[in-house]
């Protein structure tokens, strides 16, 4: 898989992909990563990328120009299954997206600002709108590096144990189960004694009903 990433603070989507499993995934050629600073292709004098909005009011927007150049130019190097921009009034982000976005071949993510891009990019070019939560940040660069987080580690090969990553929360419209690993006892607290059974059935059936459990009480939702 190939992401690129259109950003105006190539610099703050850096470390995200040096460490941990997306460092490995990117070292095991499983993705490539690529930022691009839409300022480069700005045409200004001043490499501005924004300017008032039509109507008045606080905020600036992000201009058509820069952007549609750097869209046109890697549209014009290989297809991408979706052109995504990250947005507080996108489509809530959940696995199932996640699951579908991980068998893609190309994706780009275009990173707003301000007060979000110019309208007419979003008509002409995006293809996925899409909101981490329902609360607003700085920019798109944060909710960016979640969306490939979340993505890449699905990815056979980024993660050792391939299985891992189907056994996690909101796989199969659940929480994940409890955890746990030695000592057998902490602090008075005992691990339940079907983990330390070996009984494979018996664990896995005891991890379902907690599994049902625990969303029943806190995600509810996730059950309708």
């Amino acid at each position: 898989m190939r992401i690129d990433i259109l950003t105006i603070l190539p610099n703050l989507l850096e470390s995200p992909f040096q460490h941990s499993i997306l460092k490995k995934a990117i070292e095991n050629k499983v993705v490539e990563i690529h930022l691009h600073d839409i300022r480069t292709f700005s045409t200004s004098k001043q490499k501005s990328v924004d300017d008032y909005q039509y109507g008045g009011g606080a905020g600036m927007v992000m201009t058509c120009q820069p952007i549609s150049d750097a869209i046109e130019k890697l549209q014009s190097e290989r297809k991408y299954d979706e052109i995504i921009y990250l947005t507080p009034d996108g489509e809530r982000y959940e696995q199932k997206t996640a699951n579908r976005l991980s068998l893609a071949t190309n994706l780009m993510m275009i990173c707003g600002h301000y007060k979000g891009i110019d309208q007419r990019i979003r008509d002409l070019y995006v293809t996925k709108e899409i909101s981490i939560g329902d609360y607003v940040l700085s920019g798109g660069e944060l909710a960016a590096a979640v969306l490939a987080d979340s993505i890449i580690r699905l990815i056979p090969g980024a993660i050792s144990d391939e299985t891992s990553a189907l056994t996690d929360s909101f796989q199969d419209n659940l929480l994940s189960p409890p955890v746990y690993t030695r000592p057998p006892e902490f602090k008075g607290l005992k691990v339940p004694d079907v983990l330390l059974s070996g009984h494979a059935e018996n664990i896995e059936k005891w991890r379902m009903e907690m599994a049902e459990k625990i969303t029943m009480e806190r995600r509810p939702d996730l059950l309708d």
